[in-house]
């Protein structure tokens, strides 16, 4: 069970710094002596919006009075974080306290979830096993207290994001992401969003159980929610060092940021915040957390102001714009033959996580990408100063819309918080994934 657990309508600030400061009391009543050296694991910039960067500011300052304090924010692949970016998502934490994530050269081999657990946690969709490689920083160093802060969420790969999450994504290396997000695909993104234990979940806990049971870590997990006002605010704060931590956020997050539709919606516009998104890696999040409630041959109109690239990295980058969103049987028959694809198995996946799969379109309207460019990844174009001056994203609110020419449209200005779904493609899965 948790060791705190919070659900309000709105937890304020005063409150999270209050609920901060006991998680850290728990945590000293429960060590043997005084932490010396902690390890603080938060998200990075693209869950900005959620507030946990502030949240382990608050953490760092209380532990840095008596110990040696570190931050690693779980970047997976993303790019690191610029000085200024770490000021901006973490504060008076210092900038040489914050140390960037390597996920090709800076982790170490732990051992393998076997292909025969793999195979029998997806019912025998996938077969191969996946290496747990994690940070080496976060492995090989002495630690008295690791912390894992973050936005439970429905999530595209884990049905819900954060928990162990943070580690075997957010701190895991090129094979362990690789091996994962191909298993997540190979599931279909639509049985794994929403869903309490998805397949790829299942090896994550395993693989926890196996190879971190030595490590002295906890979970401080939040859950945010739009209020009457349009807000996005914390409704839910749990804290504890087991799975039923994490399950109990997710359920309340499975309550409260899942919007269901009756029946498919024709058309809706979202909005990815510029400082968060950049690249489609994380601005199709939009299409991840809407597929579910599209019609077929509706639209998906995406206002992006900080687009500038589709990959992460160069080589992902590239590789996005060799391929293409073009669906999945395109998709698997390429990865059966190509060097590239075999080698880059998240990148794989991702074109599969971010096509229609030709059943609704798709269309950006970006920053500084040009039409030629989003055409080449079988998205649409849209100019991004037409585009705004047609919706003015800031005069509406999260919801249905009409336009005075009479377009009626469902707005969305923050995907990434949120799972929109018809009530059939929600609740008659028949996956077998989920129960919990």
């Amino acid at each position: 069970m948790p060791w705190i657990s919070e659900k309000s309508p709105h937890i304020s600030w005063s409150r999270i710094d209050e609920l901060m400061q006991q998680t850290v009391a728990e945590c000293r009543s429960r060590l043997s002596a005084k932490p010396k050296r902690v390890l603080l694991l938060p998200p990075d910039i693209t869950r900005a919006h959620s507030g946990v960067g502030r949240m382990t500011e608050m953490l760092y300052l209380a532990f840095a009075k008596e110990a040696d304090v570190h931050v690693i924010p779980t970047l997976g692949q993303h790019v690191p974080h610029t000085p200024e970016e770490n000021l901006r998502m973490f504060g008076a934490i210092p900038n040489e306290r914050i140390h960037a994530h390597d996920w090709r050269d800076g982790c170490v081999y732990l051992g393998d979830v076997s292909a025969d657990y793999v195979q029998q946690a997806c019912g025998g969709v996938a077969d191969w096993k996946i290496p747990i490689h994690l940070n080496r920083m976060l492995m090989e160093e002495p630690w008295d207290l690791v912390i894992n802060i973050g936005h439970v969420v429905p999530h595209e790969v884990l049905g819900f994001a954060n928990h162990n999450k943070n580690y075997f994504i957010g701190l895991g290396g090129k094979d362990t992401i690789c091996a994962s997000h191909m298993l997540s695909a190979t599931c279909g993104i639509e049985n794994n969003l929403g869903n309490l234990i998805t397949p790829t979940r299942a090896c994550f806990n395993k693989a926890e159980d196996d190879f971190l049971g030595h490590l002295p870590d906890l979970y401080v997990q939040v859950v945010l929610a739009r209020n009457d006002q349009d807000e996005l605010v914390h409704t839910g704060v749990y804290v504890g060092d087991d799975l039923e931590t994490y399950l109990a956020a997710a359920r309340q997050s499975r309550e409260e940021n899942i919007t269901v539709f009756e029946e498919p919606v024709q058309k809706m516009v979202c909005v990815m915040q510029a400082d968060e998104f950049v690249s489609t890696w994380v601005a199709n999040k939009a299409v991840y957390r809407t597929r579910m409630a599209l019609a077929d041959g509706g639209e998906l109109m995406i206002i992006a102001p900080g687009l500038k690239r589709f990959g992460e990295q160069p080589e992902v980058d590239a590789f996005i714009r060799k391929y293409g969103y073009c669906g999945t049987p395109k998709v698997v028959a390429g990865y059966k033959v190509n060097a590239d694809m075999q080698d880059l198995g998240h990148a794989t996946a991702h074109l599969i996580h971010g096509s229609s799969e030709g059943r609704f379109t798709i269309t950006y309207a970006p920053a500084d990408l040009t039409a030629a460019e989003i055409a080449q990844v079988n998205f649409q174009y849209a100019d991004l100063g037409e585009t705004l001056a047609r919706y003015k994203p800031e005069t509406l609110k999260q919801g249905w819309n009409t336009l005075p020419d009479g377009e009626r449209f469902y707005f969305i200005p923050t995907p990434s918080a949120g799972l929109w779904a018809t009530r059939e493609k929600l609740y008659e899965r028949k996956t077998g994934f989920g129960e919990a």
